[in-house]
């Protein structure tokens, strides 16, 4: 299902069945804005309805009242995924900024209120348009199960895809300065497969 991943400093092909999604890692805050200003050009044509895949990760919590702070921010539009280690970043830069306050930006994900919460709370940054896949889900198919419905069990749902998500991936430090490539694999995928989900959903699936 998911093939191998390969390596070329901070920049990797994640490969998903017939997709190849160019993936940027990245602590440093110009490379983000460059990975914004390239997505707003490729879609400078459409960019009225952008359709923007969010998840976020972070080391699990072990300490009872001890919160961890989001590590990674993932963003997918189409083919192209970035993996913000916003954890070890000097700063957030003033292009992410604008990027989560555009309202013709969807960005969606699955409990994605509790991720945008997140992001308020461990870093201030407000993401002003979102859709919480589950919801759009469940209206579209008229099946009040898809509103507890994880990422896994959408896109079976949507996309006729069985993915896995193994639980030491979704369990790992979050936090280390260099993630590994089944890290990198597993947050690309979540990205990715929010912004397929999102795109089917509110666009159909010819679009």
């Amino acid at each position: 299902m998911m093939s191998s991943i390969y390596d070329t400093y901070d920049r990797y092909d994640v490969e998903f069945f017939d997709d190849t999604i160019l993936t940027l890692v990245t602590d440093i805050p110009h490379l983000v804005e460059e990975w914004i200003s390239e997505i707003e050009y490729i879609h400078r044509n459409d960019l009225h309805h952008l359709i923007v895949g969010l998840d976020v990760e972070w080391r699990p919590n072990t300490t009872k009242g001890v919160q961890n702070p989001v590590a990674t921010l993932q963003l997918c539009v189409g083919p192209r995924c970035l993996i913000f280690q916003i954890i070890h970043s000097a700063y957030i830069p003033q292009s992410l900024v604008n990027f989560f306050r555009n309202m013709d930006y969807t960005f969606t994900g699955v409990g994605i209120y509790e991720d945008i919460s997140k992001l308020y709370t461990d870093y201030n940054l407000c993401v002003w348009k979102v859709a919480d896949l589950r919801e759009l889900a469940a209206d579209k198919y008229d099946a009040v199960e898809l509103y507890k419905a994880g990422l896994k069990d959408l896109a079976k749902r949507v996309l006729e895809t069985e993915i896995y998500k193994p639980k030491w991936i979704t369990m790992s430090r979050w936090d280390e300065e260099w993630l590994s490539p089944a890290q990198v694999q597993y947050a690309c995928l979540d990205a990715f497969l929010s912004f397929e989900i999102g795109r089917i959903l509110i666009n159909g699936p010819g679009c």
